[in-house]
């Protein structure tokens, strides 16, 4: 790959940036919600700029470009030297939307895409349950026929903003007797149906995060089934591939390694800069050392995309190393903070509004969340490198 722009890159990398010099103020805080009404009108900004949803089609409220992975990265690179997210209602349009796209029947994206786009649509995942966690296939949530409708009972937990949220996709047992990755079907429904229950869960960052969602003889129409009937696991696989790259998000760090940076010029320990700190600086360069890792491995990724490959390998490496990084990143900016590390929402003393301590919370859950680092690790063995299926211990 030749990693020089050319002119017509340069020209759009010009382009992005006079974009954002322009519009830096109307962007959401860094801990906003996807119900907050400036996370909607951020969204529809970029959408509408091509920066967001670039090559969803524009019948279906996208900005219908080409496959371009060199402008994908410029607006990845910008905005993260920029210290700007693109998006924040990740459920609906980075993993629901593209799965929708892929697997969905045209009436299907007629009805769903352009409203998610627009930030109409809010959408919530409902995978977990309190039995099936990182074991998803023992899910038991389960809907049987009822004429033209299905009726789900159940429970999922750990579902992000489902209490902000008006819609959720979710994988539910639609078909008895089966095997255990067999009959589940990937519905989607509106969270104002009749018989869903949001109980919020608050967490340590002090924000309701997660939420417990229960179901008593919710009815959903058998025509809000995307993909086919009983295959929802194959589905839920197209969403999860979206997922673990949204949460392994390589510029996030780059975002972050860069206010880490000015942070340490800032902030002091005994007198100096924690930046002139041998012992801070020599974490910081091994944290630095990661990140731009981690850049280059998604320039690889990105001449994949441009040549072809899949790669799939190397793609599920993604998750795990990206979500541990930024957990590290932000616990180097605690240890420079002291005391004021501690601090975040309204205190006195707060530092850099807060975000530091917030993350370090956040970030600790994202390393569970679409599977933990030790499931990753058994993914990347098994399905990467083809080990063989590790066993549970018996005890005798």
């Amino acid at each position: 790959m030749d990693l020089e722009d050319s002119p017509e890159d340069h020209a759009f990398r010009e382009g992005v940036r006079q974009f954002i010099a322009r519009h830096r103020a109307q962007a959401p805080a860094f801990d906003a919600h996807i119900g907050d009404p400036r996370v909607k009108q951020w969204q529809q900004l970029l959408v509408a700029a091509g920066y967001l949803a670039r090559t969803v089609p524009k019948a279906y409220g996208g900005a219908g470009c080409s496959p371009d992975p060199m402008k994908s990265l410029i607006i990845a690179e910008e905005f993260a030297a920029a210290q700007l997210n693109t998006v924040y209602a990740r459920a609906g349009i980075l993993m629901f939307l593209p799965t929708l796209l892929e697997l969905g029947t045209a009436a299907q994206k007629e009805a769903l895409a352009a409203a998610t786009l627009a930030g109409e649509l809010v959408w919530c995942q409902g995978y977990s349950e309190p039995q099936s966690g990182s074991d998803l296939a023992s899910l038991s949530t389960r809907a049987h026929e009822d004429g033209d409708d299905f009726v789900l009972n159940g429970q999922k937990i750990w579902t992000s903003y489902a209490h902000v949220s008006n819609m959720m996709f979710a994988l539910v047992r639609t078909e008895p007797g089966t095997r255990r990755h067999e009959g589940i079907s990937y519905l989607y429904f509106s969270m104002r149906t009749p018989g869903i229950e949001t109980r919020p869960l608050m967490t340590m960052t002090g924000k309701p995060l997660f939420n417990e969602v229960f179901f008593t003889d919710v009815r959903v129409p058998q025509s809000q089934v995307i993909g086919q009937r009983g295959q929802g696991w194959k589905v839920a696989n197209t969403t999860l591939r979206h997922e673990r790259s949204v949460l392994g998000n390589p510029w996030q760090a780059v975002q972050r390694l860069e206010g880490l940076v000015a942070l340490m010029r800032q902030e002091t320990r005994d007198g100096r800069r924690c930046i002139d700190d041998p012992v801070l600086r020599d974490r910081l360069m091994q944290l630095s050392a990661q990140v731009e890792a981690m850049k280059q491995h998604e320039l690889r990724l990105t001449t994949a995309d441009m040549q072809g490959q899949a790669l799939p390998l190397e793609r599920l490496v993604v998750k795990l190393q990206g979500t541990q990084l930024n957990y590290a990143l932000d616990a180097l900016a605690i240890d420079c903070l002291g005391d004021a590390g501690t601090l975040y929402d309204n205190s006195l003393r707060l530092r850099a509004a807060g975000q530091w301590p917030y993350r370090l919370m956040q970030d600790l859950g994202f390393i569970i969340g679409g599977g933990t680092a030790q499931i990753q690790r058994n993914i990347i063995g098994e399905r990467g490198l083809g080990l063989p299926r590790s066993e549970p211990s018996r005890t005798p």
